[in-house]
């Protein structure tokens, strides 16, 4: 099993750069030229904030791009919502985010999950999208339906794959804005056949464990985080950044950055200080009353 994984495409309806000189299509196309060699893959999974902006424009645009490249290798395009997506939107051009799901979920308000098997292996999209908001959150109804499928295992194994990490390094706005109920996920995979969870929205790679999955989170397609700034400040640079993942290799999962060859790769993006970055934290972040 072969997944070329994706995250925070960050398409617009204008398909250019945006005030900070980021520019999502032009990041996602030089990312899908410089894989063109990379053959033999199974699935592309995206993990959100697949728009910048939650327009439909954004979502055809990325539908139309990837599920190109996809097709040409004999592989379907697999998307999960993020923090900057729009439920509606997105379910009005992605579906729910599987070409031909074996299980879907359908929230209350609009939450949407599948699930699909592809050869032997169990592919699981969740929403972890809380509108308005920039941290994630799984509801009590999607975890049940999590649970239920994750009764029966696959004949491989199960892998999990949404926007916001369960896991988190020691940075504040990722501790903020991270998922916010990651013991009870925990607790739903407790003893399953979970063995890998994908996941974005930090804009960087982390490699962690929950219970007995691996959880790896890949570098953003638009840009990516400079860690090498001063702690409480964010700096984010060009470099557009993928992953391909090998399930089922002696000692797997492998998992490796792929890095597009940009005439600005490392180039500043742009720098937020301490006071932008508390801010954003206190906007995006829970209420203090945890009421959000």
């Amino acid at each position: 099993m072969r997944i070329l994984h994706l995250s925070d495409t960050h398409l617009d309806r204008s398909g250019g750069p945006d005030a900070d000189g980021a520019d999502g299509t032009a990041a996602l196309c030089r990312l899908l030229g410089e894989l063109d060699h990379l053959d033999n893959l199974d699935a592309v999974v995206v993990t959100g904030d697949v728009a910048d902006d939650g327009s439909r424009e954004a979502y055809t645009r990325a539908h139309e791009l990837l599920s190109g490249y996809a097709s040409r290798r004999g592989a379907n395009v697999f998307y999960t919502t993020g923090n900057h997506d729009d439920r509606t939107a997105f379910a009005d051009v992605l579906g729910s985010g599987h070409i031909q799901p074996d299980a879907v979920y359908e929230g209350a308000v609009g939450e949407r999950a599948g699930a699909t098997t592809i050869d032997g292996w169990r592919l699981i999209t969740l929403d972890t999208l809380v509108p308005g908001k920039g941290y994630g959150r799984l509801d009590g109804d999607q975890l049940h339906w999590l649970r239920e499928l994750l009764a029966t295992p696959a004949p491989q194994g199960t892998v999990l794959a949404f926007h916001h990490p369960p896991v988190a390094l020691d940075v504040e706005v990722q501790q903020a804005l991270g998922l916010h109920n990651s013991p009870e996920l925990a607790e739903t995979i407790r003893g399953t056949d979970v063995q890998l969870i994908l996941c974005g929205h930090f804009h960087l790679q982390i490699l962690a464990h929950l219970e007995r999955a691996t959880v790896w989170v890949t570098p953003g397609v638009v840009s990516r985080i400079d860690l090498t700034a001063r702690p409480g400040t964010e700096r984010a640079v060009h470099g557009p950044s993928a992953s391909l993942v090998h399930l089922g290799a002696p000692h797997g999962p492998l998992i490796h950055t792929l890095h597009a060859r940009d005439p600005r790769m490392g180039e500043t993006v742009y720098e937020a200080d301490e006071t932008e970055m508390r801010e954003v934290i206190e906007r995006l972040g829970p209420s203090p009353a945890g009421s959000n």
